[in-house]
Formats: C-alpha cells, sequence, structure tokens
C-alpha cells in the first residue's frame, strides 16, 4: 500500500517533530481510498485509510471524492470505523451541497440507541451545519442537553457554546435545559452547562449577578465548575467595586470558602482570586497566602509552581504579606524544576531582609549556571531592586553581578546585568567608583558592539566626577587599538570628556587623540580633530570651558530627525548653517486635510512633498501672506482640529499658529460638494469670551471649488509673550454658486450662505513645545534649583492612575521622557518625567510623582525647573486651573 515507514534517529531529536506517516505518498493512499466501496467493508483497513488521509492537505476535488467514498461508510456497525467517518467528516468540512447527503445518516445517528454514535453525531452535525438545518435539528439538541448520558449531555453543550459565535438567537432560547443542567451530578455536565450559561448571559449584568449569587449556595459539585464560577465571582466583585462606594466586598466570604474545598484545583483557583482582588487589604490576603504555602511543599510540581508564581505576584505589592513563607521558598532553590527555583529566588529578593542578603547570594551563585537566559534576566532584575531596596549590601551585590558578567551568556542577559550596574551606580554613590570598574573590565573582553559604546558614553559622564578618573583612562585608549570603528568612534568622543572635566589630564588626553588623527576611519579621525580643535589641542583656544562642556555634555533638544532635514535642505553658501533654524516640535503633523473618501488633498493643503518639516512649511506659508509678515518668527503650530461632523457638506479644521505677540487661525476647508462653488468665504470669528485677544487681519479665500481644499486666515492680536487663553465661536461665510454638472461651469449670481462650525479654544499647552531631552537626570541637575517650585495637588476621583497621568501631560502639553508615560499594571505609585520649551523659547523640566490616596483619589506632586521664575510659576498655574 506504501513505502516502508523511516524509522526514527535517536540522534535527531532536535529537528522537526516526528510524523508516523513520514514517508508515505499521498496519491498511494487515495489510490487506498477504493477499499471504501468495497462489498464488504474491511473495518480495519479502512480505519488506517481514514488516519493517513488527516496527515495532508487535500485539494477541493480531492476533498469532494473522498468525502463521497466516506459516506459509504456509514454501512459499516463496526465502533471504531465510525468514530473514523466522524472525524473524517468533521475535518473535510464539506460544502452546503455535500452536507445534505450525510445529514440524514447524522441525525438518525443523533436519535441512535447507541450513546456513542449519539454524542458524536452531534459534534459532527453542529460543526458543519448552516442555520437552516439547525432550526430543524434544535429539539433534539435540546432533548441532548438534559440525556441522562452525560456524554451525550457534554457534546450538546459544548456544540451549544460552538454555536453561540455563529446562532446566537437559537442557542439563547436553550437557557431553561441548561439551566437544568447545571444542576446535574456529572461533574463534566455541570461544567459545560456553567460555561454556555453564563456565555449566554455575559452581555447582561444583572442575569450574571444573580447567576453567581444562586449557584455561590453551594449547588455546584464538579471542580471544575467550581473553578469557573469563582472566576465568574471575581469578575462580579470588581464590577460591583466599580460601582459602590462602601468598604463592603460581596462574595469574599464565598470565595474564603473554597480554600477549605477537597480539590486542590479549587483551592488554589480561589487563593488567587483573592490576591487578584484590586485594593485586596492584609487580612483578606492570610487565607489565601496561608494555602499557598502549604502547596509549596507538596510533591506535586504543579502545585509548587502555581503556588510560588502566584506568590511572586503577591511579592510585587505586598511584599510583608509573603515572608512568612520565605523558609519554605528557600527549600524551593533546589527544586529539580529550574522555572520553580527561580521564581523562589526572585520572590526571595523581593521578599527578604537586610541579613539574608549573603545567604541568598550563596545559594544563588550555585543556581545561575542550570538556567536558561530568560530566567537569568529575571534574577538580575529583582537582585538589582533588592540592591536600590538595602544599599549598604551594595558590595556583595554588585559582586555578584561583575561575577557573572563574565561568565558566558547572550546579548539582553548582558545587557540586563549592564542596566542594573549603571542604575545602582546612579542611585547608589558609594557604588560608583566599584562599579565603573566593573564595567571597564567587561569591555576589555565585550563581544557586544552596542554595549562597548554604552559602557563608554557612561563613562564619559561617570568617570571624571570620581576621585581618580586617571585610572579609567587605560581601559578606554586599548579600545581606539582593539576594537571595530564603531567602538573606537565611541572611545575618543570619552577621552574628550575626561579632557574637558579633568584639567590635569588634559595634556595626556591630547596625545592620545593626535595618535586617533592616524586611524583608519574616517569617523574616529574626524571626531579627534573635532575634540581637539574644541579643546584647544591644536594651539589655537576657542571656546570657553563652558562652552566646551556644554557641547560635550548638554543635552541635544533638537529632534534628529528635524536636525537631519535642515542640513539635507541646507545649500553650502558664505552663510554658515544655523543650528537655531531648526524646529524643535518632536512630532511633525502634516497639514491635514479632511478630504472627500477616495481623494487625495492637493495643493497647499497636502503634506508638502519634500522632506522640509511642517513647521517649516507652515511658516513659508504665513511668511508670504502680507499681513502676517511682521509677525515675528513663528514659535509653535497645532496639530488640526476638526470643527466639523464628519460627512457634512463642508469640512473644516483649524491650525492655530503661535507667534510672540499674535496667534493666527488658518481655518483649511473643503467642499464636499459637487454641484456646487463657493467664493468669498471667510469665516467670522466671535472673540467675546476671550479678552486678552483682538482681531487685526484676515485673508479670505476667493474661491472654493468641489474637493479642491483651500485656507481662509484669521489674525489676532495678544499681549506679548503671555501665554493668553479663550474660547472662540466661528461661523463659515461665502457665495455660493451652483455649478452646471454637464459643463463644469458655475452661474453667474450666487446666493450668500452661512454655516456653522464648532467652537475653539486657545488653552495653555497651546504655548508648550514638545521637545524631549536625551537623558534627563543630567538636564535636571544642569538646571539647577534656583527656579523650581514645588506643590502638592489632589486630583480627585480617577478611573487608574494611567489615566490621571494622561489628564496631566495633555493639560501641560510637553514631551514624556525615558518612557515614564507608561504606568504599570496595579501601580499604587509612578513617577513621569517631561520636558518641553515654553513660549519664549524657555526650557523647562517637570517632575510629576502620582500616588493614589483612598480607593480611587489620586494625589501629585509637582516639581518645575526652568530658566525663568515666572515660567515655573506659570507651569504649577496650570495645573491649578485645569
Amino acid at each position: 500500500m506504501a513505502q516502508p515507514l523511516v524509522k526514527k534517529d535517536d540522534d535527531r531529536d532536535d529537528e522537526a517533530d516526528y510524523s508516523p506517516f513520514l514517508g508515505i505518498e499521498k496519491g498511494a493512499v487515495l489510490q487506498e481510498a477504493r477499499v471504501f466501496n468495497d462489498p464488504q467493508l474491511d473495518p480495519r483497513r479502512c480505519s488506517q485509510v481514514s488516519a493517513f488521509k488527516q496527515s495532508w492537505i487535500l485539494f477541493a476535488v480531492e476533498a469532494t471524492e473522498v468525502f463521497f467514498a466516506v459516506t459509504k461508510l456509514f454501512q459499516s456497525r463496526d465502533i471504531g470505523l465510525r468514530r473514523m467517518v466522524y472525524v473524517m467528516i468533521k475535518e473535510l468540512s464539506p460544502s452546503a451541497d455535500e452536507v445534505i447527503i450525510v445529514t440524514s445518516s447524522l441525525m438518525k445517528d443523533m436519535t441512535s440507541k447507541t450513546d456513542m454514535y449519539r454524542a458524536n453525531a452531534i459534534r459532527v452535525l453542529c460543526r458543519i451545519t448552516d442555520g437552516t438545518l439547525l432550526t430543524q435539528i434544535e429539539r433534539y439538541l435540546k432533548q441532548a442537553i438534559v440525556d441522562k448520558n452525560p456524554v451525550v449531555a457534554s457534546a450538546a453543550l459544548v456544540s451549544g457554546i460552538h454555536l453561540l459565535q455563529t446562532n446566537p438567537e437559537i442557542v439563547k432560547r436553550w437557557s431553561n435545559e441548561v439551566q437544568e443542567a447545571v444542576q446535574s451530578r456529572a461533574a463534566l455536565v455541570q461544567f459545560h452547562a456553567l460555561a454556555l450559561l453564563h456565555q449566554i448571559r455575559q452581555n447582561d449584568r444583572l442575569a450574571v449577578n444573580k447567576l453567581v449569587t444562586s449557584l455561590t449556595r453551594g449547588s455546584v459539585r464538579s471542580p471544575l465548575a467550581q473553578c469557573l464560577l469563582i472566576r465568574y465571582t471575581s469578575q462580579v466583585i470588581r464590577e460591583s467595586a466599580n460601582n459602590t462606594q462602601t468598604g463592603d466586598r460581596p462574595f469574599y466570604d464565598f470565595l474564603e470558602g473554597c480554600l477549605r474545598h477537597k480539590a486542590e484545583m479549587v483551592i488554589f483557583e480561589a487563593a488567587r482570586a483573592i490576591t487578584e482582588l484590586n485594593g485586596v487589604t492584609s487580612r483578606e490576603l492570610t487565607p489565601a497566602i496561608t494555602v499557598l504555602q502549604l502547596f509549596l511543599s507538596s510533591s506535586k510540581p504543579v502545585l509548587r509552581f502555581a503556588a510560588v508564581r502566584t506568590l511572586n505576584k503577591v511579592a510585587m505589592t505586598h511584599p510583608m504579606a509573603v515572608t512568612n513563607c520565605n523558609i519554605d521558598m528557600e527549600s524551593l532553590i533546589s527544586d529539580q524544576n529550574r522555572s520553580i527555583a527561580t521564581l523562589a529566588i526572585t520572590t526571595l529578593l523581593k521578599t527578604g531582609n537586610e541579613s539574608s542578603v549573603d545567604r541568598l547570594m550563596k545559594q544563588i551563585t550555585n543556581f545561575m549556571s542550570d538556567i536558561a537566559d530568560e530566567f537569568k534576566i529575571v534574577v538580575v532584575e529583582a537582585i538589582r531592586s533588592l540592591c536600590l531596596k538595602f544599599p549598604l549590601k551594595h558590595r556583595s551585590l554588585m559582586n555578584f553581578l561583575s561575577n557573572i558578567l563574565r561568565e558566558e551568556g547572550g546579548f539582553e542577559y548582558k545587557k540586563a546585568i549592564v542596566d542594573s550596574i549603571v542604575i545602582l551606580i546612579r542611585d547608589i554613590p558609594e557604588a560608583k567608583e566599584t562599579g565603573l570598574l566593573h564595567l571597564c573590565e567587561f569591555i576589555e573582553d565585550c563581544e557586544f558592539t552596542y554595549l562597548s559604546t554604552q559602557i563608554l558614553h557612561f563613562l564619559g559622564i561617570e568617570g571624571p566626577k570620581t576621585s581618580d578618573p586617571s585610572k579609567y583612562i587605560r581601559y578606554i585608549y586599548n579600545r581606539v587599538h582593539l576594537e571595530n570603528a564603531t567602538v573606537r568612534a565611541g572611545a575618543v568622543s570619552t577621552l574628550a570628556k575626561f579632557g574637558a572635566m579633568a584639567s590635569s589630564l588634559k595634556p595626556r588626553i591630547f596625545v592620545l587623540l593626535r595618535r586617533c588623527l592616524l586611524d583608519n576611519d574616517d569617523e574616529v579621525r574626524d571626531r579627534a580633530t573635532l575634540y581637539l580643535n574644541t579643546l584647544g589641542g591644536d594651539g589655537a583656544v576657542v571656546e570657553t570651558d563652558e562652552d566646551v562642556k556644554e557641547f560635550l555634555f548638554g543635552s541635544l533638544d533638537i529632534p534628529l530627525v528635524n536636525l537631519e532635514n535642515g542640513l539635507k535642505n541646507y545649500e553650502p553658501s558664505e552663510v554658515s548653517f544655523d543650528i537655531n533654524s531648526v524646529p524643535r516640535e518632536v512630532k511633525t503633523q502634516p497639514l491635514a486635510e479632511k478630504k472627500a473618501p477616495g481623494k487625495k488633498p492637493t495643493g497647499l493643503a497636502a503634506p508638502p512633498p519634500g522632506p522640509p518639516s511642517t513647521v517649516d512649511a507652515y511658516e513659508k506659508l504665513l511668511s508670504a501672506i502680507p499681513q502676517f509678515a511682521n509677525f515675528g518668527k513663528l514659535f509653535k503650530s497645532s496639530a488640526p482640529v476638526e470643527l466639523t461632523e464628519a460627512e457634512t457638506e463642508y469640512a473644516v479644521n483649524v491650525v492655530k499658529h503661535i507667534f510672540d505677540g499674535h496667534v493666527v487661525f488658518q481655518y483649511n476647508c473643503t467642499n464636499t460638494i459637487p454641484e456646487q462653488l463657493l467664493e468669498n468665504v471667510t469665516v467670522i470669528v466671535d472673540a467675546s469670551d476671550a479678552e486678552e485677544f483682538s482681531e487685526v487681519a484676515s485673508k479670505p479665500l476667493r474661491s472654493l471649488p468641489y474637493d479642491s481644499p483651500g485656507q481662509t486666515f484669521v489674525a489676532f492680536e495678544k499681549p506679548e509673550g503671555v501665554p493668553a487663553v479663550g474660547k472662540f465661536s466661528n461661523i463659515l461665510r461665502f457665495i455660493v454658486k451652483e455649478v452646471d454638472p454637464s459643463t463644469g461651469e458655475a452661474e453667474d449670481d450666487g446666493v450668500e450662505d452661512e454655516y456653522q462650525l464648532e467652537d475653539l479654544e486657545v488653552v495653555a499647552a497651546d504655548y508648550m513645545l514638545k521637545v524631549g531631552v536625551s537623558n534627563f537626570k543630567n538636564a535636571w541637575e544642569s538646571m539647577g534649583e534656583d527656579f523650581e517650585r514645588v506643590d502638592e495637588y489632589g486630583l480627585g476621583p480617577r478611573d487608574s492612575l494611567a489615566e490621571a497621568v494622561n489628564a496631566v501631560i495633555n493639560l501641560l502639553g510637553m514631551q514624556p521622557c525615558e518612557g515614564t508615560e507608561v504606568v504599570p499594571n496595579n501601580s499604587r505609585s509612578h513617577t513621569c518625567l517631561l520636558s518641553g520649551v515654553y513660549i519664549g523659547n524657555v526650557k523647562v523640566l517637570v517632575r510629576l510623582q502620582f500616588g493614589l490616596d483612598g480607593p480611587k483619589d489620586v494625589a501629585m506632586k509637582l516639581a518645575v525647573r526652568s530658566e525663568d521664575e515666572a515660567v515655573s510659576d506659570a507651569i504649577h498655574e496650570m495645573v491649578a486651573s485645569g
């Protein structure tokens, strides 16, 4: 019938999964399918052929032929072969025309006296049937749900779960039968019935609440169903907590009672549910922690793993509640299952006290070589947290990190260790010199270019501040001789930073930099030449010490994309490139236009075709208009704000252009009616709610044909340098002329008309540019405390800490730094770092510290540093009035 089966090679276990059908050709098996047509069927042979066929993907014609052949096997009464027939029909997924052929046979089996036939026939029918046939067999399915045979009842319930996705209205009519099945004594039937009943009612919160209330009184016997009920109960508790202000937690007694259940799965599910409750207290946690502690000493690996993983999560928010389990977890460090051992280690590192640190380090040292890199990273991050928690233990923890740094490992693992050492150096001053030496030793034999350059950059910042900077020079200069061009260039920059900060080292640095002038890489040579010139090593001192330090250590407050575009657009001339002309906005917003579907914007409303940034395009556009030519340099242009609903006859959005003493509103208009031409288009702006603004100029739009965007402008004067705010109401006024569709020509006479637009607001955030900083800590320290203002605010009840953080970021209109806009799940406190440039080109840095004060109330501490005292006060005023 087929080729002999290929023997599995024991030496190739790491290759693809072995298949028992390996070496058997599809064509040969399809030929063998003729046995399905034999007058005397051989059940064993037919079963073998059926099994072989499931190992290939069949084409449509082949599938049809096989399907018709399989239908003839209904003649056999062999139970095993019949089961293979059911599987084949499900796998072949016949078309609607082909289903009719087997429907009668399956319906006959569904009412058979053989329970195995009935259960499988129900599964197959529900898999291949459509809504029309389902109504015909609905009566049989309802009867099957309450059948005395649990196999049949479970088959009907599981089929109902699948059918709920495609025919929900029909399945929802089975609620009474499913409700009866929930009371079944068969464990699996009760489990499937509860799952289906919950899915039927899941969109009705009150119905789910009633279901949980009725079942928590003790009518559920199946452990699987009990686990499901615990999950549904947790869901009800979460939803009720969002709607009630009282301290009572409904159904908590039920969860606590499940901790005394005889089934281990139910006990664990209840314990996990309690630990995951929002705002869970230590008193509520205690019984759950107790049962999880018992699981730690279980003989079953799955229970030990489940318990230690749950305790690991609890330790992140309630470390003191887990300390009673530390002795039990210490015994798990030597567990044969490395996953259990890793979780035990990381949990102990989160919950351990200062006296246990040394003992833990000894145990971890022997343990690290036996686990994979991903587990090692988890351990490293836990050790970093422990060191920050107990700074006095930094020596032993730092030595441990340096030892594992020298061992074998992948990039992510090494990066995690380096990042941890860097964080410890920054946060623990006593660890600085030791940590820097460890990093220097690491780059002597580092195979990762990225890590070498990052360490060299960090050495350039922190090394000159140590008591003896000269001891790091050897390690840095070795990189110039022994590494690739990227690392060599980084080493040159680091040497220059040492020369700028340590005057006593300057002569030695000059010697080393001059040697770099002979390097075979142009980047290295260019950097050496630049730094020699900047530091005065070529004999002509052209920079002061302050200028040199600003050049080498100052943060680049210009987005690199904007700088790149500015350099590309610069044309060589006698006028040198001016870096102050580069826009400082982080995001470039297109000159967006609302347009008819399927059409591309054209003209000035379209995004600029070349590389110039949007700010440049706006500035060119405004400077070309005589009324606005004397307004000075454009400070900021906002993102477009929609003033009309979608799919209206006229689409209008507005861009706010902020100058030092003026605000210009650019109204981008689109006519979406083909039969109309709009002329003399203007926007009448009412500034009665904006007392500090006075209209000084406007520029109407002469003509607005169909689907050809255009702009009209209105300019307002405001007090110079003042962040004035206000609300403006807008009315679009124009003359409308009818257009002949056949010729495209407009009539001579038109009618004056108006169109009400949405109100527009100028807010305090419009006077702030989003400008990031590469290193917030350095920028914060260099800004100084002269104009620092700190105050605390109550933000009131919020849905989450993340919502409060986003609200303040949007209010200030500043750029989040270092990813601090992301709030970790279940966090009760968070620090967010923001930077920006205020009108008048004043740099501003903000440090926000959020914390939950009670169940939902959020408190915030706001620290502002800027180059102007008035600006620091203005930021606080924005928050106080917002």
